[in-house]
Parts: structure tokens; sequence; C-alpha cells
């Protein structure tokens, strides 16, 4: 388990975030009776893929050649601490 870190918030940070924190939660979507289920995937366009890679000189390199990324292409980077 990680320890605790140092607040380091501003004071009108902490006092929005109280608020947000404060607000009740927004109630479900209103959805037709007959409408049909839908997963996240088919929401994305055009599909996505996880893809491992490592970082050389700033640049992120996909670990295996065989993936090619379009031109452009709209990409997260997820990264974990160094050991």
């Amino acid at each position: 388990m990680a320890s605790p870190e140092k607040d380091n918030r501003s004071a009108a940070r902490r006092a929005l975030d109280e608020q947000i924190a404060a607000e009740p939660p927004l109630a479900p979507p209103t959805l037709p009776a007959d409408a049909a289920p839908s997963t996240m995937e088919s929401k994305l366009r055009p599909r996505a893929m996880a893809v491992a890679g490592i970082v050389e000189n700033g640049v992120v390199r996909p670990l295996e050649p065989a993936v090619k990324l379009p031109e452009h292409s709209r990409v997260i980077i997820v990264a974990a601490e160094a050991p």
C-alpha cells in the first residue's frame, strides 16, 4: 500500500473538490423500454487496441514489430513507474 502524500492543492482547488464531492450523483439516463444494450467497444470509432511499447529517447516504440499505427493516430499512453 502506498503511503499518503502531502496535499499540495491550493485552498481554492480544495474547496472546489469538496463542492464537487458534495453534489448529489446524477440520475441514470432515461431509456426507452425496448432499448438494446450495447458494449463500450461499439462506441469507439475506429476500433481501439492496446499495444505494449517502450520509451527510448522520448519516443514510444511498440514492442511488436508487426504493429503499424496509421499516421496521426490518436493514442493514450499509460506508463508504469520504472522499478
